[in-house]
C-alpha cells in the first residue's frame, strides 16, 4: 500500500500586485505519475493528484471499457515508488481475457497499417445510449449543482488550480465530488467513487468545472448519467456525441445564466426568447 502522499506544497514566490512587489508563500497542488497495471503490464500512465487512488483506478476501468462492472475487479494495490505510483489491477478471469484480447489487437503486429486506424476507433468508441432517461432537472437545479460543487473543492480553494467533478441529485445537492489537476482524472475518481457507494448514475447529473471535451462525454455516459453540466464550453465533437448519446449538455454555467446544447426537452424553462 502506497504512503499517504501530500496533495499540496507550500512555494515562495514573487508576487506582484497593483500596491507593490513582496516575496510571499502559497500552496500549489502537487502532481505525480499514476501508472495503471493490469496483469503485471502497465496500460496507461497519467499524471495525477496523489489522492483517491482506488477511486481512481475502479473509475478509470469503469470509463475506459476495460470492466463491465466493479465486481468484475479482484483486487486493487497502490505501490508508492518515490517518483511514481504504480496501481496494480487484478482483473478476474472473464475481464482479463477480455482485457488481454483488446491489448493485443490494439498493439498489433509491428509496422502493421491498420494499428493506427484501430487506435483512432478506440479513441472514437461508441458512447452507451443514455436517451431513456426520464430525469428532468429546472433552472434552479443547474444553477445550483454548480453553486454546490465549488462548496466542496477544499483544494481548489487552497491553491486555485484543480478541477473538480461532482454528481448532484434534485432535492440531495451534490452527494460526491472529487478533485484532481487532470479534468478526466477527477471524473474518474468520481465515478469510482460512485460505483464503491452503489449510487446509481442514472439518478443524477454529473458536474464539472472545465469545459467538456468528448473525453468528458464519453466518461459520463459511461457512468449511466444523461445529464453533463459544465462551467466552460463544450468541443463541436463533445456536441456531436452528446446529441448521439441522448445526453443532455449544459455547458458555459455562469450564475443564473447557462446554454443548453442538446437534449434540451429534460431541462424545465419559462417562455423562450430570442437571445442574440
Amino acid at each position: 500500500m502506497a504512503a499517504r502522499r501530500r496533495a499540496t506544497t507550500e512555494t515562495s514566490r514573487l508576487a506582484h500586485r497593483a500596491g507593490g512587489t513582496a516575496i510571499a508563500n502559497r500552496m500549489v497542488p502537487e502532481e505525480t505519475p499514476v501508472a495503471f497495471s493490469f496483469a503485471g503490464t502497465t496500460h496507461a500512465v497519467m499524471m495525477a493528484s496523489p489522492a483517491d487512488f482506488e477511486d481512481f483506478a475502479l473509475g478509470f476501468s469503469l470509463t475506459e471499457g476495460i470492466i463491465a462492472d466493479p465486481q468484475e475487479i479482484e483486487a486493487i494495490e497502490v505501490e508508492d515508488h518515490g517518483a511514481g505510483v504504480d496501481i496494480q489491477i487484478r482483473l478476474k478471469d472473464r475481464a482479463n481475457t477480455r482485457f488481454e484480447a483488446r491489448r493485443r489487437r490494439l498493439a498489433g503486429p509491428v509496422g502493421c497499417g491498420l494499428c493506427g486506424i484501430e487506435s483512432i476507433e478506440e479513441a472514437m468508441r461508441s458512447v452507451d445510449a443514455v436517451g431513456a432517461s426520464k430525469l428532468t432537472l429546472d433552472a434552479d437545479d443547474i444553477v445550483r449543482s454548480v453553486k454546490l460543487l465549488s462548496k466542496v473543492q477544499p483544494l481548489h480553494q487552497e491553491t486555485g488550480a484543480v478541477h473538480a467533478a461532482g454528481f448532484y441529485i434534485p432535492g440531495k445537492g451534490i452527494v460526491m465530488a472529487r478533485e484532481d489537476v487532470g479534468r478526466h482524472n477527477a471524473l474518474d475518481k468520481l465515478a469510482g467513487a460512485l460505483a464503491k457507494a452503489g449510487i446509481d448514475g442514472a439518478s443524477g447529473a454529473v458536474v464539472v468545472t472545465s469545459r467538456v471535451s468528448v473525453e468528458m462525454v464519453q466518461k459520463t455516459a459511461a457512468i449511466g448519467s444523461a445529464f453533463i453540466i459544465a462551467v466552460s464550453a463544450p468541443t463541436a465533437l463533445a456536441i456531436r456525441t452528446a446529441d448521439e448519446a441522448g445526453m443532455t449538455l449544459v455547458a458555459l454555467v455562469r450564475g443564473e445564466d447557462f446554454d443548453v446544447f442538446t437534449h434540451p426537452d429534460r431541462v424545465v424553462l419559462g417562455v423562450a426568447q430570442h437571445v442574440a
